[in-house]
């Protein structure tokens, strides 16, 4: 199915969504627990930069700290030491109101989808941007994207009547209502069967490839990570890999590389690591779920 993501702005641009700006990670950690008898470090002095228009996957195992530095990416969680600049703007000193318009400029899609059950498909699309545009022109944005991604005649579905599938097909809907130029996904996958989990990753790389938005995904999936450009390989809150990559074809399904004992196969190693990685711990073999 192809896809034709219309090109209108609907809020005021963040500073993610400047035209090549940068993200750079230097030295950034997130503790859970900290003060306690018990406190797990997430993310553990983690350095790197990520270039405008790229595709950028975050493989690990469960508990290997790419969901959480995704989300210190996003300013979803708070960073407990180093710092994320964007733009020439430095994220981790900012305040509240800096950080809400850093937000805005960002589309996040999750694995749950996090839909609001009460709520039809497109008025979970225009939840985000009600605060910045009539509630009309919202709206018929919101029927533009919906049509897509496929969901053309399932505007006034709930949740509840959707598929695993049509579900994470609004939650990229919602994702793209403000036309960021970075666009974060955490396992956007994870719930869905390999056909349709293939769907949706072609979804992303085509917005991508064919509208320069940067995308930053976490996955466990080698197979998918495979069809980025750049993965970072994690494992204990620590950067074990960053290479850059050949891209899979679009026409290998998400795991198809898995071998007859359920692991994934990891592509080979780039010639050279990904430029502006800073990690300061030793390279090691990709990660493996």
């Amino acid at each position: 199915m192809k896809f034709r993501i219309p090109k209108t702005r609907t809020t005021p641009p963040a500073d993610a969504s400047a035209p090549g700006t940068v993200i750079a990670a230097e030295s950034v950690v997130k503790v859970f627990g900290s003060g306690t008898a018990d406190p797990v470090t997430a993310v553990d002095h983690v350095s790197l930069t990520l270039e405008a228009g790229s595709s950028v996957a975050l493989i690990g195992p469960s508990g290997s700290g790419k969901s959480t530095l995704l989300h210190l990416l996003g300013a979803i969680e708070a960073a407990d030491g180093g710092s994320i600049t964007v733009g020439g703007t430095e994220i981790t000193a900012s305040g509240r109101a800096e950080l809400t318009r850093y937000r805005a400029g960002i589309g996040f899609v999750f694995q749950r989808f996090h839909l609001l059950p009460a709520l039809t498909a497109r008025d979970n699309v225009v939840a985000p941007v009600l605060p910045y545009r009539s509630r009309a022109s919202a709206l018929e944005r919101a029927g533009e994207l919906l049509a897509a991604v496929g969901l053309a005649g399932r505007e006034d579905r709930l949740p509840s009547q959707l598929s695993g599938g049509q579900q994470q097909r609004v939650a990229i809907a919602r994702a793209l209502i403000n036309q960021p130029a970075l666009l974060l996904a955490d396992e956007p996958t994870g719930n869905l069967d390999s056909a349709t989990g293939t769907e949706i990753i072609e979804l992303l790389l085509r917005l991508n490839i064919e509208q320069g938005t940067t995308l930053v995904l976490a996955t466990h999936d080698m197979s998918i990570a495979a069809r980025c450009g750049r993965v970072v390989s994690m494992r204990d809150g620590r950067v074990l890999e960053d290479r850059l990559t050949t891209p899979t074809p679009a026409d290998v399904p998400a795991g198809e590389a898995r071998n007859e004992k359920g692991a994934d196969t990891a592509p080979a190693p780039a010639a050279a690591p990904a430029p502006g990685h800073q990690s300061e711990h030793p390279a090691g073999p990709a990660v493996r779920p």
